[in-house]
């Protein structure tokens, strides 16, 4: 038994590791060597014995497939959605959907102060006085329309909606122009109406506006109109607009040189009505509020101004 013993502490020792990667060889090569026919050629199986991977139609898959996040196929089925509609209206017009009557609503607007403070300290507070305000919800006979571009959570829209986006100067989401109200371009703004936002916003809107986002496109630069000199060089001379004031009455009432004083003025850059918190926390998606929105226009700019 000393002997024995003296032998096997002789012999040199092995790493589990190396033992077990020599047993995963050896058993490799006997299934290798089982697979082998008489002529010592290795035994393929037919095309369709194993099992064939099936799409959701029941049809065997051809070629290989990329799995995309469930963000990507939602944006790519809202393009393909946006292109049958783009191609459906363009062919067939708004049909149903688009009324040449003037649509109304009513609202209650309250005349006194009925903030939430105010009536937590009083309890017994009377409701204040409110007067009834007819708005219209289209731009049916309207002469001018304000349009914003929205959707900038959507990717990048189909090319044909992109082309009429960019011929109405509309390049970045949440920029607006005016634009005179004809039937060429309602039928545009009918074509992309998920794009677009647009109205006949009121004079002080038109006022605020002007004051506030404001700029000139000189020689294709963008340029604060601080100076009534600037408009006054480029636009007095031809069209007899001298200052701010000679502009947005230019605008409100769709004079002569309303096209030239629309294309003078550089795309409105507003922001996203949309916080933060709620886009990245509450998960908020656009697309609820779109098209046509006629005298109510004054209330999504004002969240956007």
């Amino acid at each position: 038994m000393s002997m024995i013993a003296k032998e096997h502490k002789d012999l040199p020792l092995v790493p589990e590791s190396v033992l077990k990667r020599r047993h995963d060889l050896d058993e490799l090569r006997r299934k290798k060597a089982a697979q082998l026919d008489a002529t010592g050629k290795l035994q393929v199986q037919p095309k369709g014995s194993g099992k064939k991977k099936l799409n959701k139609y029941g049809k065997q898959r051809k070629g290989q497939y990329v799995i995309k996040p469930a963000k990507l196929l939602s944006m790519a089925k809202s393009r393909r959605n946006h292109e049958i509609r783009y191609k459906r209206v363009k062919k067939k017009g708004m049909q149903k959907r688009g009324s040449d009557s003037k649509e109304t609503i009513v609202k209650e607007i309250p005349l006194g102060d009925d903030s939430p403070k105010k009536r937590r300290r009083s309890k017994h507070l009377a409701k204040p006085a409110s007067e009834a305000v007819t708005y219209q919800t289209n731009s049916v006979d309207a002469s001018m329309v304000f349009v914003v571009r929205i959707r900038e959570d959507q990717g990048k829209a189909p090319p044909k909606i992109v082309t009429v986006l960019h011929g109405f100067r509309l390049r970045k989401p949440f920029q607006g122009v005016f634009l005179k109200y004809t039937p060429a371009t309602r039928r545009l703004l009918h074509m992309i109406e998920p794009w677009v936002l647009y109205g006949t916003p009121s004079e002080a809107m038109i006022q605020d506006l002007m004051v506030r986002r404001s700029f000139g496109c000189i020689g294709k630069e963008r340029v604060p109109l601080s100076d009534n000199t600037i408009l006054e060089d480029h636009l007095g001379e031809e069209h007899g607009i001298i200052c701010m004031e000679d502009m947005i009455h230019e605008l409100v009432t769709v004079g002569d040189a309303f096209e030239a004083a629309s294309k003078f003025l550089y795309p409105f850059q507003l922001t996203c009505p949309r916080s933060k918190f709620e886009k990245e926390k509450l998960g908020a998606h656009q697309g609820k509020d779109y098209g046509d929105k006629g005298e109510q226009m004054d209330e999504y700019i004002k969240q956007m101004l």
